[in-house]
């Protein structure tokens, strides 16, 4: 007997697992943990000096912060968060305060409009409305 492989993915129900935090490889986990709880809410712990996170309110997943010896390489991330704002301009001034660099202007598609953001390390994230 054979095994039959297939390429699709399960539809619906319940999943193999559970996503219980997004964790990103940094230089400085407390800076990073501070500047997303900002943006978050929550409140940064630092729970070594290697390691820090922040849990937001509202059943999203703990955003954790790993110090690694190497630096980001590369300009592109091939994974980005994307945050949902009231008011994309007035988050972005907020956050190029805490540290952050937006990338070029507002842009407009037909899901609506978002801006491209670096937080302090250079990570992607962008800003959504």
């Amino acid at each position: 007997m054979s095994a039959v492989v297939t390429n699709k993915a399960p539809t619906g129900g319940m999943g193999m697992g559970r996503l219980d935090e997004i964790v990103v490889d940094c230089a400085d986990p407390a800076r990073l943990a501070r500047f997303w709880a900002a943006l978050l809410g929550g409140s940064p712990v630092d729970r070594e000096q290697d390691w820090s996170y922040v849990d937001p309110p509202g059943g999203q997943p703990r955003l954790a912060f790993q110090l690694v010896p190497e630096r980001k390489q590369g300009p592109k991330n091939r994974l980005h968060l994307d945050i949902d704002v009231a008011d994309i301009a007035r988050i972005r001034a907020a956050l190029v305060e805490l540290g952050a660099q937006a990338l070029g202007e507002v842009q407009q598609d037909a899901q609506g409009a978002f801006q491209v953001m670096l937080d302090p390390e250079g990570n992607e994230f962008c800003l959504v409305r």
